[in-house]
Order: structure tokens, then sequence, then C-alpha cells
């Protein structure tokens, strides 16, 4: 019917108060992990950031476009690497020159444990997330994960896999600054855009979902 108002419609658009994405207490560092691999994301470091995404690019060049083979690459990266440092230091003996000092420890393993830790939460928070929604807790998540998982598994028919894993690191090394600098913005319009689905939600639950017959509840008997 035209002008229906449903339950809580007059409070979305009337009551609403600035929320942030995702429901989110906490400022997007800490969601991020707090520690140096949110630092990189959002580009607190902008050498290593831009070290970083420099680095993933130029991998991704030679394996997709130039189309190496990685075992090929990883060869001729070492054997450069090699070729470089017994020249530098036969240079310096000849010249007396300073001779490159190689660090006993390369990469830390602080970092590794950092990025591991993340990576773990995150990941168990995601699987937790969709078990539950699958399970009737959270029917609209339920259906936006497999809408998602529908588009993403239709894009991986026209990308390969490294294009999709350089597509995801480079978003996720551009969206969280991004976000960080227009967060007021984004969540003005997240927040909108929410605020619609539930309303259309709702309506789809009205008219549709509360006429489906249900079977009686059996109320258990306590001894």
């Amino acid at each position: 019917m035209p002008g229906l108002v449903y339950a809580s419609d007059s409070d979305d658009i009337y009551g609403t108060s600035h929320s942030r994405l995702f429901n989110r207490e906490r400022p997007i560092h800490q969601v991020l992990g707090g520690g140096r691999v949110a630092d990189v994301l959002l580009w607190r470091n902008r050498n290593v950031s831009a070290a970083l995404l420099g680095v993933m690019t130029v991998i991704w060049f030679l394996f997709e476009v130039v189309e190496y083979n990685f075992v090929t690459l990883l060869c001729h990266a070492s054997i450069t690497t090699m070729l470089v440092i017994f020249i530098w230091r036969m240079v310096a003996e000849i010249f007396g020159l300073t001779p490159p000092r190689i660090p006993e420890i390369i990469l830390d393993d602080s970092t590794f444990r950092d990025v591991a830790s993340t990576v773990h939460k995150k990941f168990n928070r995601f699987l937790s997330k969709l078990i539950d929604s699958a399970c009737g807790k959270d029917l609209p998540f339920f259906i936006l994960a497999i809408v998602s998982l529908y588009i993403l598994s239709v894009i991986g028919t026209y990308f390969s896999f490294l294009n999709l894993l350089y597509l995801g690191f480079l978003c996720l090394g551009t969206l969280p600054v991004l976000y960080e600098k227009f967060e007021e913005d984004v969540d003005h319009l997240a927040g909108k855009v929410s605020r619609e689905i539930k309303r259309s939600y709702r309506k789809f639950e009205a008219q549709f979902l509360n006429k489906i017959p249900r079977g009686p509840v059996k109320e258990k008997k306590i001894r």
C-alpha cells in the first residue's frame, strides 16, 4: 500500500545519528591491528608502504606481463644479488672503500608474527560470522555473503589468480588510507545505504516472510 510505514522506518528517517562503517566503535588503526601492519596499510610509514607496493607491482609485472616462471625468477634474483655483493666486495678491497655490511637478521621475526596474528584473528572472525549467518542468526548478512561470493566467482572466471591477488593487495594498500582520509563522507554514505537496505528488508519480511506458515513451537518441559 502506498504510504505504508513499517516498524522503525520513522526512526531511520528522522532519528538517525552519525555511525561509523560496520558499526565499529574503534578507530580504523585499531581495527587493522594497531601495530606495524596497520601503520603500513595506513601509510604512516610512507617509505615502507611505497616500497612494498612497488615490489608487489614489479612481481606482478614479471609474472603476468613478462610471464616469468617462479623458479626462474627466484634463481635469477639470487644470482643477481650474489653477483652485486661479490663485485661490491672486490671493488671495496681493491680501492679501500667501505665493504657491504650484511646484517645477521635481515627480516625481523616480530613482523611476521604481527602479520600472522592479524590475519589469523581476521580470518577466524570472518569464518565465525559466516557460520553464524548460515545458522540463521543474521539473515541479511547471509544474503549479502551469498551474493558477494557469487559475484567474486564470476569475476574469478575473467581474471587469473595472480591478477586477483594483486588487485586484492592493491585495494588493501589504498582503500584503508583513503577511507581514513574521507572517513566522514564514507560513513555518511554507507549509513544511508545501510538504512535503505534495512528498510527494503523489513518490507520484504512483512510482505513475504511473515506470511510463510510456521508450525507451533513446542515448549520444553522442565523437570
